[in-house]
C-alpha cells in the first residue's frame, strides 16, 4: 500500500460502498427522465451525515455528473439537480444548498444555503392561458470561475467569474467579471479585488 494515502483508501471503499447505487441509478435511467431520477439519488445521498456522507456523496457524482473531481466535500444537505453539473478540484459546497445545471471552477467555497440555479428562464410565464408550470422554460448552464467565494444564501443566476466574493445574501441576476466583489440585490460591484 506504499504511495496510498488514507483518503485515497476511504475514497475507494465508498466508491465500492456506492457502486450498487450507480448501478441502480443507469439501470432505471433506461426507462426513467434520467434529471428526475438523478435528483432523486441526490436528495437519498444529502441525508448521510459527517465526513462518510461527504466521501459517499463525491464517490456517487463522481460516476454519475458530467465531471466531478475526488475530494470535493458535498455537505450535509446539498441537492443537485441536473446531471451535466460540473465541479473542480479543491472544492467545498457548504450544507442545505441546492444546485442546478452549472460548471463550478477549481477551489471555490460555496456557504450554507447557497442556491445555484439553470439561469433566469427556468420558467416560461407568455401564457396567460396556460399554468405556469405547464409552460416549460429554458435551462442556461452557470458558471462560476476559479478560486471564487459565494457567501451563505446566495442567489446565483448568472456567471460569475474567476476569483470573484459573492457577498452572503447576494442575488445574482446578471455576469460578473472577474476578480470582483460583488453584493446586494441584485448584486453590485462593489470593489475589485
Amino acid at each position: 500500500m506504499s504511495g496510498l494515502s488514507l483518503k485515497q483508501i476511504f475514497t475507494g471503499i465508498c466508491t465500492l460502498a456506492v457502486l450498487p447505487l450507480y448501478l441502480s441509478y443507469r439501470l432505471l435511467g433506461v426507462c426513467l427522465d434520467k434529471h428526475q431520477l438523478f435528483a432523486s439519488y441526490s436528495q437519498f445521498l444529502s441525508l448521510f451525515p459527517g465526513k462518510t456522507g461527504s466521501y459517499l456523496r463525491n464517490s456517487f457524482y463522481h460516476l454519475s455528473m458530467q465531471g466531478c473531481s475526488h475530494g470535493v466535500v458535498f455537505s450535509f444537505g446539498s441537492l443537485f439537480s441536473q446531471i451535466d453539473t460540473e465541479i473542480g478540484s479543491g472544492v467545498y459546497i457548504g450544507p442545505q444548498c441546492n444546485i442546478g445545471s452549472c460548471k463550478i471552477g477549481r477551489d471555490c467555497l460555496i456557504g450554507s444555503g447557497v442556491h445555484i440555479l439553470s439561469g433566469k428562464q427556468q420558467h416560461a410565464i407568455t401564457s396567460l392561458d396556460t399554468p405556469i408550470r405547464d409552460q416549460g422554460g429554458k435551462l442556461t448552464k452557470i458558471t462560476i470561475g476559479d478560486d471564487c467565494w459565494v457567501g451563505n444564501g446566495a442567489i446565483i443566476m448568472a456567471d460569475v467569474g474567476s476569483q470573484c466574493i459573492v457577498a452572503a445574501g447576494a442575488v445574482v441576476v446578471h455576469p460578473v467579471g472577474d476578480r470582483v466583489i460583488v453584493a446586494g440585490n441584485p448584486a453590485a460591484v462593489l470593489k475589485s479585488r
